[in-house]
């Protein structure tokens, strides 16, 4: 009986989850079914900001940083669905740099991305600045 009853449990909690939209949680959204501008969010931008500082010092021996990122709009938006376990927003803006240089800034935000579906994930491709070529020629896989 415990394990039949165990296993009922189970798939009515599956069923459950399975039908529930998923929500953005935390700095790049909240509440049932709503879809953040998470392009203009703080603290996508704080992390770009910072990230690019540490990538740039480490991986192309540069001494540049972003100074400023204006112009952040959606490009895409790619809803959680059976067939895309990962709901991703694209977005495109211009960073300027230290260097005095204008540059198009691609990036990409992840969720339900983390261990169980929970967490975000943000990848991001300053163009001119990918020497290895990470992200394709000019960032072409985050456009």
């Amino acid at each position: 009986m415990t394990a039949k009853l165990a296993r009922t449990v189970t798939v009515s909690l599956v069923m459950a989850f399975s039908a529930v939209p998923v929500a953005a949680s935390g700095p790049l959204g909240s509440g049932i079914g709503h879809i953040s501008d998470a392009c203009r969010s703080p603290q996508v931008l704080g992390f770009i900001t910072s990230d690019f500082g540490s990538r740039a010092a480490n991986y192309l021996n540069m001494d540049i940083a972003i100074a400023e990122i204006r112009g952040m709009r959606q490009q895409r938006l790619v809803l959680r669905d059976r067939t895309h376990p990962v709901e991703r927003e694209y977005c495109h803006a211009t960073a300027l740099t230290t260097d005095g240089q204008k540059r198009a800034l691609w990036y990409l935000i992840e969720r339900g991305f983390g261990f169980a579906g929970v967490g975000s994930n943000i990848e991001f491709c300053v163009s001119g600045l990918d020497p290895w070529y990470v992200y394709g020629a000019q960032c072409a896989s985050l456009r």
